[in-house]
């Protein structure tokens, strides 16, 4: 397994809307390779969640693990919000596109999401609270959206300015 780069904002590919996977693809070794690297880059970032568009590869699959153990590793291939509730969760969100930056995002709270797994059986999942909101946000990046967007223009500004700030610190 190798770590993958990460795009970080304002990398103009984190806009790029992915194309579905072929399902054959999914058996290919090269792809589950993949997945494997998504994982592991995941983990070692330490994220919870990762959309192929972060690391450059622009087809429609994610892989999360939201658990504390980081023993429930799921992979989402062509996944698809097929249901959003009413009731609405506020969440502090981060990103490893958007490193040391975190803002309160309004999600549904509950979702129903259709995918294949990372060996191309369907599967259906309803799902609330925090898993919720990681699939929401990783499809957002699948649709070349980040999570800053879903922020007041007065909001996103502070966030960019944060990053901004933190990466100068870094030099």
């Amino acid at each position: 397994m190798a770590l993958l780069p990460i795009l970080e904002y304002p990398h103009p590919r984190l806009r790029t809307v992915a194309r579905p996977v072929d399902p054959g693809q999914v058996h290919d070794p090269a792809f589950q390779r993949l997945l494997d690297d998504m994982f592991q880059t995941m983990y070692e970032a330490p994220g919870i969640g990762l959309a192929a568009t972060q690391v450059d590869t622009h087809q429609r699959f994610m892989v999360i693990d939201v658990t504390e153990g980081r023993d429930q590793p799921l992979a989402f291939i062509n996944p698809v919000i097929r249901e959003r509730s009413a009731e609405l969760r506020l969440h502090q969100e981060g990103c490893l596109s958007i490193p040391g930056v975190y803002a309160d995002v309004t999600r549904p709270d509950g979702i129903v999401v259709e995918a294949l797994d990372r060996h191309g059986k369907p599967f259906e999942l309803r799902v609330d609270g925090l898993l919720a909101t990681c699939i929401q946000h990783e499809v957002d990046h699948l649709d070349g959206k980040l999570f800053i967007d879903h922020l007041s223009a007065l909001k996103r500004d502070r966030a960019i300015k944060r990053l901004e700030k933190l990466r100068r610190e870094a030099r």
